[in-house]
């Protein structure tokens, strides 16, 4: 295995000799025996040691050997995984395999615990708990080892994994057992904590050569921390008993200069670590610390301008342990210089944003600082509070609110502490004086001035410091200490008063520094209930009685009146101690007197409003004498007219100021009047103040501000609830509403939110606001108020202009929705009923009818579900009383009856009525009678429903009756062409819509499913919606508004599919089954088209009726009924019909063949039964043709032949109509008829169609219609059966049969019908006609399309010719295409269909008509061009032009959609047609025609326009549909790969028809005239052309190279003397030429993108052949294949014929150097008379044109 000469591991520059290695180690150093490593900056390596290493290698488990050597690595996920590999193995392996690895992870984890990544330690705790789960007490033995390093993982800076490491430490150690455990090991741990803290370097710790500097320092400095931390934890969680054994221990350490160095630490952490340390030594160990004094004072001490966030907690904790713990620390560090000046910086600056932590030790601090430190005491007190000021003003400070808190806190303390030291004569007093007089009062003064500090704690503190001095004096026994205080409340009161008399007496005062005395005076009014200022983020605002009015929160907006503090609000002035009552009243005099002078000589506002504020805590009678008295000074004095001078103040000032329009701010006015209130002393006094003022000309404003305030307190609520209740008050606010409505709706928007927002509040306000579950005032206002709201927005519904009542609706709205939401039991009154009832009816009006805006409407939805809620709720059993739900709905009914709606509108009802639905369906409390209540109020009455149904349009009938799925033998009004409404749609589609809307709501709900009885109602509802879905659906062509209607009802979930889901199908079935008995018609097709949704067993239908007897005598609801059951009936059922059927048929007279009871109701049954298959008639069906024969013969003039159906009853065509599609499904038969039989049918559809051909007049009658749509139907199925007749059934065939029919039938159906298409077209004037007629049009175009070519050549057309029309044609041709072409632009799929298939037979014979008349063209004209069929192509010229209007505005390469049938797709549709004749036409021209039509079209630019449109109507994906193959393969189905079937009745895949049509036109394109499409693909833009490139290579390419290639495969053609083979699999054509001794072999490779890409033809073998020659030949056939519009078959045959001429000695044109032409192929005939070189007339041409001469190209003489 290891060879010395084999290549060593990278590193390795020495054999390797473990042996000599292990035994090396095992000197130097001791390991743990089985496992050694290198060093601490060594990585770890699991190695088993030399001796002895087998055996104890083997107590490891394989798996775990694997993972400790993984531990190894650099790589820290490589650690990070093994490591939470080994916690699993340790969780799952069993205990004695765990147990094996012990020994190893001692050393492992005393290494991999201090790794440098955070998540390898966590998963290293974790891991290591799974281990002490597992082993528990075996760990004991290697306890020593691991707990150094575990107490300092416990310790980590990163939370997490010390958080494991501690958890791991839990689960190994009870906590009574946690001392015992460090006892233990306590040598072990100072050694390893001894080491990291005085030996390791950041280079011993890490490998220098592999790791970063930063990352070795990190990991250090994180060491150092855990390990001092560690030494703080081991202190504290030892008993005390160790305490003097650990103190010897500790010496070591504590005489190290280094330990000491740590507080002066570049890291902030190890630096706070330290000092927890030194806290931990002074509470555990103080011995140690008093033993290194002269170390530990200067260490702490100096560093008390330590500004770090992370070390100053711990800093300030040790210096307060230091001072507490060495008396004499004073001595070891100069006080003056090393530690004050410090000290003082630090508090001039604010503590550096660090007073929250700082400030609070100041107290503790100074308390222990000795007198004869601090000498002299007046300077080092005046120093130490002037510095914290200054640091309050700092910026820092005043901007955080907890920073200035904090210092305003820590200096009050200090104050208060410093006054009580500093007491008796001499020096106390100067110190108290000086505290008092230079710091307090200035500082009172310094936050009055300055807003960011009056929210602080001062005022409140200086309260406190006045209650202490205050019980102090009385309480105290000391005559001195009394003194003392009075002395010091004296001065105080002295400062204060001279402070706030500096800030009141001046003229412009700071509003904020007098709001902020008068917050002063009522904090020291009120120290017992002052709210001291919190943290903010615990700051919290509740209502102090929600707990106990729990039994009141039934209502949100109930308000819970207390007491406040706040100004504003009168105080019940405490019993407070005369050493502050009198002078705090004195001041509050003074300032009151000085703030009416102001605001009585200088009108001064902010004067005012103090003494508001004043007035508001301190309402006395003295302060309002006081207020008078000052009057008595500027003004003569007046004789007091009341007693009490609080009202004589009121009447002289107070209402004079309320009087005042000028001012803005009123509410300071209102709390002096409230101020006045509290001063008088009857409940009548008060009511009568406040009704003069209610009766005075005041602004709203003031009253709104009254009640305002009285519901914000109990207190002011009690002054003024006798005047809210009373009549004066209550007639003011109903005059007010009555005012505001009248003129809100006159005034303009703009006047009115201007000046009444005041006074809707205000009545908001007083309807919505409750005061112990009461309102405001009596409820009989409250009523009147509600009735003129009503009346307003009755009124604001009828006004016809938008705007004028904007602004009063969303005011009553914002009142509405107060009152609905506020007032328990509101709808209980008959006026907040109408007033809910109004505006229920503008929220169900549309805004087209209201001319409300969008947000107003929005505003009333809010109003009216505000109202909805407690209306559900209150319902219960009291509805019979609320009669909004009755009015609602029948206003519901009358509008959807009577008044004509269009979608909007209908959409806002359905709305409004599902929220009241929902509201009620919600409210638990609602029960299901007055759901049924509702719905029955809502719904139409039997006659009011039959009403609505009569009133529907009947052109539905048109279509079922066309089908056959109906028959009928009366007049049908309704369905010619002028009946159509489309302007409005009928009530009768609003009713099932909205009915519909709500029985999904109720059925939702499951309300109704145990009541039969209110159930079936609902299920009525559902049958009248899907008959009025089955009458859109029957619509042939339904308005623009009918299909909006019907999208909205998707749109609502209102279709059959839901409707059927929550039904009860049974009952369902039987009420359509009853109606279409009874009634017919559409309930018939509504009952047939649920059967079929529904998929319902023909069991269940045979339920219906039991036995068809029932069905018989038959009525028109009967016949219909059977007609559209027939196909879901049992087979035994519908052969009873028909025996039935065929049995009364024999047995009728003349007067009953008509009948519906008769003849004409059996063969409509038998005709629908026959129609459904599976029937074995036949021997039945020759015998009803006898019966039809013998009527013939009987009753000749009921059969309507060669006839004008003007004059023809309803009757007669009903039954005619029924016979022929008798005949019809006869066709569709097996049976063989016979000779008489088969002249019967023919004659009679001959008879029958010269009926139709001359009965167009008539067309616009539906029964009309069907009988020609039947007659040409007729005419189409014996031309099919004809046309399947074989050689094989010709022999059974009646003799003479098909000779007649060929010569004489077919013809006389094609010379009826031809001329009858013409000549309505010709006709027909308009798009409706068009639409109208297009059934006709449908049949009688299928029966056109089995004309044959000679028929149309041989047509009876009138002749038709076009002056200046150049043609080739014969008179009747081009008669035929003159008439036929200009119908491919006509508005009618069927017809274009038609013409398109008539002309496509003709286009394959007309170039044989310009190929005779090809050598009138000759050699002498130049650059020829032939044009295709000029009626086609005038037809192209406009379909061009319009369609470019349609098309131009999208780009190339996008899809343009057309829609179905519309104008765009019949003209995109007719150009297409046209397009695909004239491809067809040019394919079948031979080479020559084909050159001379592509010059015209080149010319014409036709094919160019052609091809952009066509990319613009292909889709970028032209998948089939159906086609469920997402990306392209060879068995992915395009519109490429699929033929298109242009079928005229067959409209399943209408919407696909012009993508598909537009791919086959693209491909003709393609496959036709390739060069012509690469000559455009190639002058394309660059975006067009790539989109071209990728389109065709990706969908057509292939399929076109696949057919040529398979036509060459397949090919007859026969070349002398060339032979052409084809490879599929390489698109390669070889081409082998010999005659004589030549041999030639060309290879001719299609490109990918063939056939846009240039052909490429390549050189095989040739022999015998001049290289230019050969180059020459090999362009000219490269030349030939790219710019000829043919095959390469065409391709080759050209070119042989120019090798072969060029062999026969036919010399080269010598401008082309071609034998023949590559456009006319013709042959050089011109020659030059002085060289005798011969060239083609063409080239010649283009030399002359393009070189501007006329000289030869060779010899440059003139050419002549």
């Amino acid at each position: 295995m290891g060879g010395k000469n084999k290549q060593r591991t990278k590193g390795n520059v020495r054999p390797s000799s473990s042996g000599r290695a292990a035994e090396l180690l095992a000197k130097e150093r001791g390991t743990v025996p089985g496992f050694i490593g290198f060093g601490s900056s060594s990585d770890l390596g699991y190695v088993p040691a030399v001796q002895g290493a087998e055996e104890i290698d083997s107590l490891v488990d394989a798996d775990f050997r694997m993972v400790l050597r993984k531990l190894s690595k650099r790589d820290v996920i490589t650690k990070l995984k093994a490591m939470q590999e080994f916690g699993t193995m340790c969780k799952e392996r069993e205990t004695e395999t765990v147990k094996g690895v012990l020994p190893y992870w001692s050393r492992i984890y005393c290494k991999i615990s201090l790794d440098h990544d955070r998540r390898v330690r966590e998963a290293t705790q974790q891991a290591f708990e799974h281990l002490i789960l597992k082993v528990k007490k075996n760990l004991a033995p290697h306890l020593k080892n691991l707990m150094g390093h575990w107490l300092i993982a416990q310790c980590d800076t990163y939370s997490p994994a010390a958080s494991a490491a501690t958890a791991a430490f839990e689960k190994a150690f009870p906590p009574s057992k946690q001392p015992e455990a460090l006892v233990f090991c306590k040598d072990e741990i100072l050694n390893v904590l001894q080491d990291h803290l005085l030996k390791e370097t950041p280079n011993t710790l890490s490998d220098p050569q592999t790791v970063p500097e930063e990352e070795r320092e990190a990991k250090f400095f994180r060491i150092l921390t855990c390990s001092l931390l560690a030494l703080k934890k081991l202190l504290c969680l030892l008993p005390s008993s160790e305490n003097c054994l650990l103190e010897e221990k500790l010496k070591p350490l504590l005489s190290q200069n280094k330990f000491w160095k740590y507080g002066k630490h570049s890291n902030p952490q190890v630096r706070s670590a330290f000092f927890e340390v030194i806290s931990a030594l002074c509470q555990y160990a103080p011995e140690s610390v008093k033993a290194d004094a002269s170390r530990a004072c200067p260490a702490v001490l100096l560093s008390i301008d330590d500004s770090d966030a992370i070390v100053c907690p711990a800093l300030w904790e040790a210096v307060l342990h230091v001072l507490a713990t060495i008396e004499d620390c004073w001595i070891h560090v100069n006080v003056k210089k090393g530690v004050l000046p410090k000290l003082w910086i630090l508090l001039q600056e604010g503590g550096r944003g660090l007073a929250t932590i700082i400030y609070p030790n100041l107290l503790p601090f100074i308390s222990k600082v000795p007198d004869d430190v601090i000498e002299p005491k007046l300077d080092f007190y005046r120093t130490f509070f002037t510095s914290m000021i200054q640091g309050m003003l700092t910026e820092r400070a005043t901007a955080s609110r907890s920073e200035c808190s904090a210092i305003l806190s820590a200096f009050m303390e200090c104050f208060r502490f410093t006054i009580l030291q500093n007491g008796g004569e001499g020096g106390g007093i100067r110190i108290q004086e000086m505290l008092l007089n230079e710091q307090l009062i200035p500082l009172i003064d310094m936050v009055i001035k300055e807003p960011r500090l009056q929210n602080g704690p001062l005022f409140y503190e200086v309260a406190d410091l006045l209650s202490s001095w205050e019980t102090r004096t009385d309480s105290s026994s000391c005559e001195e200490t009394t003194l003392t205080f009075q002395r010091m409340l004296s001065n105080f009161w002295d400062g204060l008063s001279k402070v706030c008399v500096v800030h009141v007496d001046v003229i412009d005062a700071d509003e904020k520094a007098l709001a902020a005395v008068s917050c002063l005076l009522q904090i020291l009014q009120n120290p017992e209930n002052k709210m001291k200022p919190s943290k903010r983020k615990a700051v919290k605002i509740r209502f102090s009685e929600e707990v106990e009015a729990g039994n009141s929160t039934e209502n949100e907006k109930d308000v819970n009146l207390r007491s406040s503090n706040k100004p504003g609000t009168i105080f019940h002035a405490q019993d407070l101690s005369p050493l502050r009552k009198e002078p705090l009243e004195d001041l509050v005099c003074t300032l009151a007197e000085l703030s009416i002078v102001y605001t009585g000589a200088q009108r001064s506002d902010q004067h005012l409003k103090f003494l508001s504020a004043l007035l508001s805590s301190f309402a006395s009678q003295r302060v309002f004498q006081v207020l008078l008295g000052s009057r008595n000074n500027i003004q003569e004095a007046v004789k007091p007219q009341y007693e009490n001078p609080s009202l004589q103040f009121l009447y002289e000032n107070v209402i004079d100021w309320l009087k005042e329009d000028w001012r803005k701010e009123t509410d300071f006015l209102v709390d002096i009047l409230y101020s006045v209130l509290h001063c008088c002393s009857s409940t009548t006094e008060k009511e009568n103040i406040l009704n003069g003022l209610t009766k005075m000309d005041l602004r709203w404003k003031i009253l709104l501000q009254i009640i305002q305030k009285a519901c914000s307190s109990s207190e002011k609520y009690s002054l003024v609830s006798c005047w809210l209740k009373g009549s004066v008050l209550g007639e003011k606010l109903v005059t007010l509403a009555d005012d505001l409505c009248n003129s809100s709706l006159k005034t303009t928007v703009a006047s009115v939110e201007s000046f009444h927002s005041e006074e809707w509040a205000l009545l908001s306000l007083v309807l919505s606001q409750l005061i112990k579950n009461e309102s405001l005032i009596g409820e009989v206002y409250i009523k009147r108020i509600i009735d003129i709201l009503q009346a307003a927005l009755s009124k604001a519904k009828d006004l016809s202009e938008a705007g004028n009542s904007e602004a009063s609706v969303s005011f009553i709205c914002d009142i509405a929705s107060n009152f609905f939401s506020s007032v328990k039991g509101c709808l209980l009154m008959p006026s907040s009923e109408d007033l809910l009832f109004t505006i229920f009816q503008l929220c169900a009006k549309s805004q087209n009818t209201t001319y409300l805006s969008d947000f107003l409407v929005n505003k009333l939805k809010h109003t009216w579900l505000c109202g909805l809620m407690p209306l559900a709720h209150q319902l219960g059993d009291m509805h019979k009383e609320s009669t909004f739900l009755r009015r609602s709905a029948f206003w519901v009914k009358n509008q959807l009856q009577s008044t004509v709606m269009d979608i909007k509108s209908l959409q806002v009802l359905i709305s409004a009525v599902s929220d009241l639905l929902t509201a009620l369906l919600e409210a638990d409390e609602v029960s299901a009678y007055i759901l049924k209540d509702y719905i029955e109020w809502l719904t139409p009455s039997t006659s009011e429903w039959e009403k609505m149904r009569e009133s529907l349009s009947t052109e539905w009938l048109k279509k079922p009756l066309l089908e056959g799925r109906l028959s009928m033998n009366c007049q049908i009004s309704g369905t010619d062409l002028g009946l159509c409404v489309t302007d409005k749609l009928p009530s009768y589609l609003w009713t099932t819509a909205l009915l519909s809307k709500v029985t999904l709501l109720i059925l939702g709900k499951g309300v109704f499913e145990s009541q039969d009885m209110e159930r079936s109602k609902l299920e009525s509802i559902i049958a009248e919606q899907l008959y009025a879905l089955q009458w859109i659906e029957e619509l042939a062509n339904p308005s623009c508004l009918l299909l909006e209607f019907l999208h909205d009802l998707q749109a609502m979930n209102v279709s059959l599919e839901k409707l059927s889901v929550l039904s009860n199908i049974p009952c369902l079935l039987q009420i359509l089954f009853n109606r279409s008995k009874e009634n017919g018609k559409l309930w018939a097709l509504t009952l047939a088209k649920l059967i079929n949704a529904k998929n319902i067993s023909r069991c269940e239908i045979k339920a219906l009726f039991n036995t068809t007897e029932r069905f018989f005598p038959l009525t028109e609801g009967t016949l219909h009924t059977l007609q559209n059951l027939s196909p879901f009936l049992l087979e035994e059922d519908k052969e009873d019909l028909v025996i039935q059927c065929t049995a009364k048929l024999m047995t009728c007279n003349k007067m009953e063949l008509s009948e519906t009871d008769g003849p004409f109701g059996y063969l409509a049954i038998l005709n629908s039964c026959l129609s459904c298959g599976r029937i074995d008639c036949g021997e039945l069906m020759p015998g009803i043709l006898k019966i039809i024969m013998s009527w013939r013969h009987d009753y000749e003039d009921i059969f309507l032949f060669s006839c004008n159906l003007k004059e023809a009853s309803s009757q007669l065509l009903g039954f005619n109509t029924e016979m022929i599609r008798f005949l019809s499904l006869l066709l569709k038969s097996p049976s063989s008829l016979l000779d008489s039989e088969w002249d019967f049918v023919m004659c009679s559809m001959l008879a029958w169609l010269e009926t139709t051909s001359e009965s167009q007049a008539v067309f616009s009658i539906a029964l009309v219609q069907v009988f020609v749509c039947v007659s040409c139907d007729l005419a189409t199925a014996l031309s099919v059966w004809f046309q399947a007749v074989t050689s094989e059934n010709t022999e059974k065939l009646p003799p003479n049969l098909l000779s007649e029919w060929q010569e004489f039938f077919s013809e006389g159906i094609h010379s009826l019908l031809l001329p009858l298409m013409v000549k309505i077209t010709r006709d027909t004037k308009n798009a409706s006609e068009i639409s109208f007629q297009n059934s006709v049009l449908k049949s009688l175009g299928e029966a056109l399309m089995f004309v044959s070519k000679d028929q149309l050549l041989n047509h009876k057309l009138p002749a038709k010719f076009v002056a200046s029309q150049k043609t080739n044609l014969p008179d009747e041709v081009q008669t035929l295409l003159n008439t036929l072409s200009p119908l491919l632009l006509f508005r009618a799929r069927s017809i274009q269909i038609t013409v398109y298939h008539m002309l496509n037979k003709l286009m394959s014979d007309l170039p044989e008509f310009d190929n005779k008349d090809l050598r009138s063209y000759g050699d002498e004209e130049e650059e020829l061009s032939l044009s295709p069929p000029a009626a086609l192509m005038t037809i192209l010229v406009t379909q061009e032009d319009l369609l470019e209007n349609i098309l131009e505005c999208i780009p190339v390469g996008e899809f343009a959609v057309i829609q179905p049938l519309s104008e765009e797709f019949c003209l995109v549709l007719g150009y297409l047609l046209t397009w695909k004749l004239i491809l067809t036409f040019f394919k079948a021209a031979s080479s020559q025609l084909r050159a001379l039509y592509s010059q015209y079209l080149r010319r014409t630019k036709s094919l160019n326009k052609l091809l952009y449109h066509l990319f613009r109507l292909m889709p970028e994906n032209p998948a089939f549909p159906g086609s469920t193959a997402e990306f392209l393969n060879k068995d992915t189905k395009t519109y490429f790969t699929e033929g298109l079937n242009l079928d005229i009745k067959d409209t399943s895949m209408l919407s696909s028809e012009i993508p598909h049509l537009a791919c086959s036109v693209y491909c003709m394109t393609l496959k036709d005239l390739p060069a012509m499409v690469r000559l455009w693909w190639n002058s394309c833009e660059k975006r067009v052309f790539s989109i071209v490139d990728k389109f065709t290579s990706k969908y057509v390419s292939n399929i076109l190279s696949s057919q040529e290639i398979s036509s060459v495969q397949t090919s007859t053609q026969l070349f002398n003397g060339m032979m052409v083979k084809a490879r599929s699999a390489t698109r390669e054509v070889i081409a082998t030429y010999s005659v004589d001794d030549i041999f030639i072999e060309l290879i001719i490779q299609l490109p990918p993108n063939y056939p846009l890409g240039s052909i490429a033809v390549e050189s095989g073998k040739r022999v015998g052949v001049a290289v230019q020659q050969w180059r020459n030949w090999m362009l000219q056939l490269s030349t030939y294949l790219t710019h000829q519009n043919g095959s390469i078959m065409e391709g080759l045959a050209l070119w042989k014929n120019n090798v072969d001429k060029r062999f026969e000695g036919v010399e080269d044109c010598m401008i082309c150097f071609s034998v023949i032409h590559g456009s006319n192929y013709s042959l050089p005939k011109k020659a030059c008379r002085t060289c005798k070189k011969k060239f083609h007339s063409a080239c010649l041409y283009k030399w002359f044109t393009s070189s501007n001469k006329s000289t030869c190209p060779l010899c440059r003489e003139t050419f002549f």
